[in-house]
């Protein structure tokens, strides 16, 4: 269910790919706050540093594929300009109402021209059923849409939904949020507590995600409450715990579904890492496990070389004693005290399943965190290797 006070639309504006949607916008046509979080890299996309700019006053959002806008340059910021004044002019609103988001090849100049001759269209098929097209104009390498919802349970008063809709296949390894992640609700919410909100369960689920270590130039996360199902915003109390509970299913749905389709995946792995000395350890070695290649390739072949995992924790900065490690496929008993225990062909057959659980225990304190990842395959290397032909 898409949450009231919203609107989308999507057109081929041909600014880099041909004969499919290329460029997305939403409008909050009832606006009651935003929030987002932003990447972390250094090399920050002009429509980063544009919408990190406006997030407190952002009711719409401008998207294009193809082109990621970064590294291009003094004019860089001027396109940024450009594009949000011919939306905001069709829309009757000021240009700081308009945050940006790009992604696709980095150094290439966004074909300005092309936008803005789309946007007069764009505006023009903006309805309430336009959401599924706007899912599939955000795409790159993806090779399906994302999308997730829910309704929040409140205690009392009326009900409210959230739908998020997310971009994201390789490149992945958020430092804030996601690739591009675009999150509505019809809840009202104090907009202090909305920007909480986000970082808090940003950093539980996209931030606990990774295809292949890199992150990008573009990963922009934007929530927009429109407040169109509750007048009274939510400050504190029981509210805001429903609402952080609800947000949180759908941003860890959304994760799952980036990694289950990174680019030529065919594992999602979740690690689960207990036992550290501390949650801070825990992770990181949830981290090095996760992003190791070697770790990613054996998953890929389906082999229970389990030495390339004690490798990868060992070198992840956590304390603990190589033999007291154990770990778990699942509810099989892999490794015990840093040795063998159970049959390897048992193991190669639970590493055959399409997703799994891997649980490594540091028997070495209370701390514990964990990380999604996914496998590394030969089309990767095929996809990633041919990325701007």
């Amino acid at each position: 269910m898409i949450p009231k006070g919203f609107r989308a639309a999507a057109v081929e504006a041909q600014m880099r790919y041909k004969n499919r949607l290329d460029l997305g916008l939403i409008v909050a046509d009832e606006f009651q706050a935003s929030a987002g979080v932003f990447t972390q890299n250094v090399s920050q996309a002009a429509p980063v540093v544009w919408s990190k700019n406006r997030i407190a006053t952002g009711r719409a959002i401008l998207v294009n594929a193809g082109q990621a806008n970064a590294q291009t340059g003094r004019g860089a910021g001027d396109r940024c300009l450009q594009s949000a004044k011919a939306v905001a002019e069709l829309l009757l609103l000021s240009s700081d109402e308009i945050l940006l988001a790009s992604t696709g090849v980095i150094g290439q100049p966004l074909n300005i021209e092309a936008l803005i001759s789309a946007v007069p269209n764009l505006v023009k098929n903006l309805s309430v059923d336009g959401f599924d097209d706007f899912a599939k104009a955000i795409l790159t390498t993806d090779t399906k849409p994302k999308t997730a919802e829910t309704t929040i349970p409140f205690d009392s008063g009326p009900p409210a939904s959230i739908w998020g809709v997310a971009k994201g296949s390789g490149m992945i390894a958020p430092n804030m949020a996601t690739m591009l992640g675009f999150v509505l609700t019809d809840a009202a919410v104090e907009p202090k507590l909305l920007r909480s909100l986000l970082a808090q369960t940003a950093e539980l689920t996209f931030n606990r995600a990774t295809v292949d270590g890199d992150t990008s130039t573009n990963d922009s996360l934007f929530i927009i409450a429109s407040g169109a199902s509750r007048k009274t915003p939510i400050a504190e109390g029981r509210d805001a715990e429903i609402f952080k509970k609800s947000l949180k299913e759908v941003l860890d749905s959304l994760a799952r579904q980036i990694i289950r389709d990174g680019e030529g995946a065919t594992k999602l792995v979740e690690i689960r890492v207990q036992g550290a000395r501390t949650r801070e350890e825990a992770l990181l070695a949830a981290r090095a496990v996760a992003q190791s290649p070697l770790v990613k390739t054996a998953f890929f072949g389906e082999d229970a070389n389990w030495g390339r995992i004690l490798a990868a924790l060992g070198r992840s900065g956590a304390d603990f004693e190589p033999y007291r490690v154990d770990i778990d496929i699942d509810d099989l008993a892999w490794i015990r005290h840093g040795l063998v225990f159970g049959r390897e062909a048992d193991a190669t057959l639970a590493m055959k399943k399409r997703e799994y659980c891997l649980t490594i225990n540091l028997n070495n304190g209370p701390g514990q965190d964990r990380v999604l990842t996914c496998d590394f395959s030969y089309d990767y290397i095929k996809i990633n290797g041919s990325y701007r032909s």
